[in-house]
């Protein structure tokens, strides 16, 4: 994966933001499948009057219900993350060299990069306190901190860093991970205080230490990385001048994807039932393999970009592309319906709801997110979150 040097041409200072003509398609279809993907993933942790097995899995659960667990263990799981992380680290690249192409200085570059991070943990710890727990913004935010020491290297040099960091996570991060993650344990007490007050509190506690470990054990540094080389290789882009690679990478990513995570999903299906220790090693192989996953499902969707070019901005890619483009917004909307409608401290319809209709749940709710996306683009207007954090970003418009 090679690039160009930067071109510094143009006034110096923040960029106009990009327009519809200058962005590419693959990206933003990319960002709004992900999404998809967060939907199901998520919704789980907002059901709740049901206890849990050994494996961490809701009881009391249908036929079908299984089934849907299964199918969501192996394809989504562990998958949305990384999708996530990778496409971060693309954002970051693209911001990047949007700045220096304007004159900016590897120092003004970092520091807006810093300040849109710090404002993305902000973001993501108000998300975990007031709606969902399991809120990423604010840990990728923090592993954008790290990636500020990794825009301006050359490719040498973060191959060496995209390699020794792997290791790292394989040898540190992801038992540590997978430990995390694991099922079994004595269910917490019951509180006598109100369900919100519980739900600011654990939100408030998860969210802090899950940003310190995520960074400690670098999780998504990896990916991130991954990330800026995408970008400076064009294969998501221009996938049009990289089809056999994508195509290979989609292609492994998809077989390491259902291989890596069957183990995990037969548990869910309920006709494996390991002990403590063969589970944990069991959710590190899905974990690791679901970075590589993440991978392969960008190439995905990057294929499907330029097997539907022809529609340009239209139909289903075109919605697609428009959730992609608020993909801030669209993330945080996903909550906004689902936590009021689904918890204890809510509207409780997610009592003793199975998978099979929270997972129906969270498809529904991504497609309002995608009928808001639509009619936002067909307004002229951009998402309200990613308008207030360019505005926190850069400071007022100036003229």
């Amino acid at each position: 994966m090679t690039t160009a040097p930067a071109v510094r041409t143009g006034p110096a200072g923040p960029p106009p933001s990009i327009g519809r003509a200058e962005r590419s398609l693959a990206p933003d279809i990319a960002r709004g499948g992900m999404l998809l993907f967060i939907a199901l993933a998520n919704v789980p942790a907002h059901l709740w009057g049901m206890g849990a097995n050994d494996y961490a899995h809701n009881t009391g659960q249908s036929g079908a219900d299984h089934i849907a667990l299964f199918f969501e263990q192996l394809v989504v799981a562990e998958r949305s993350r990384p999708m996530f992380a990778i496409l971060y680290g693309f954002g970051i690249a693209v911001m990047a060299s949007r700045m220096f192409a304007r004159g900016m200085d590897p120092k003004g570059v970092r520091k807006v990069l810093r300040r849109r991070s710090w404002w993305l943990v902000a973001f993501g710890f108000a998300h975990a306190v007031l709606l969902f727990v399991g809120d990423i913004l604010a840990p990728y935010g923090a592993a954008g901190l790290v990636a500020l020491f990794f825009v301006h290297l050359s490719d040498k040099s973060l191959r060496k860093w995209l390699w020794g960091s792997s290791l790292y996570l394989a040898l540190i991060g992801l038992p540590v991970m997978a430990l995390l993650s694991g099922g079994g344990g004595e269910p917490p007490a019951e509180s006598t205080r109100p369900p919100y007050v519980d739900h600011l509190i654990d939100g408030a506690l998860v969210s802090t230490v899950l940003t310190v470990v995520s960074v400690l054990v670098a999780l998504f540094i990896p990916l991130i990385i991954a990330g800026l080389m995408l970008h400076r290789a064009g294969w998501i882009d221009h996938p049009e001048a990289h089809l056999p690679q994508l195509k290979k990478a989609f292609v492994s990513g998809m077989a390491v994807n259902v291989l890596s995570s069957l183990p995990v999903a037969l548990t869910a299906l309920g006709v494996w039932e390991p002990s403590s220790a063969v589970f944990t090693a069991a959710l590190y192989l899905t974990i690791a393999g679901g970075m590589y996953a993440g991978l392969g499902y960008i190439c995905g969707f990057a294929l499907l970009a330029h097997r539907l070019r022809g529609f340009g901005r239209r139909g289903v890619p075109g919605a697609l592309a428009a959730v992609g483009e608020r993909s801030l917004t669209c993330y945080l909307l996903q909550s906004i319906i689902m936590a009021p409608l689904l918890t204890e401290w809510g509207f409780g319809l997610g009592e003793d709801l199975g998978y099979l209709g929270a997972f129906g749940f969270a498809a529904a709710t991504w497609l309002v997110t995608v009928l808001v996306a639509v009619a936002l683009d067909k307004a002229g207007r951009r998402g309200p979150f990613e308008v207030l954090l360019r505005r926190l970003t850069y400071g007022p418009r100036r003229a």
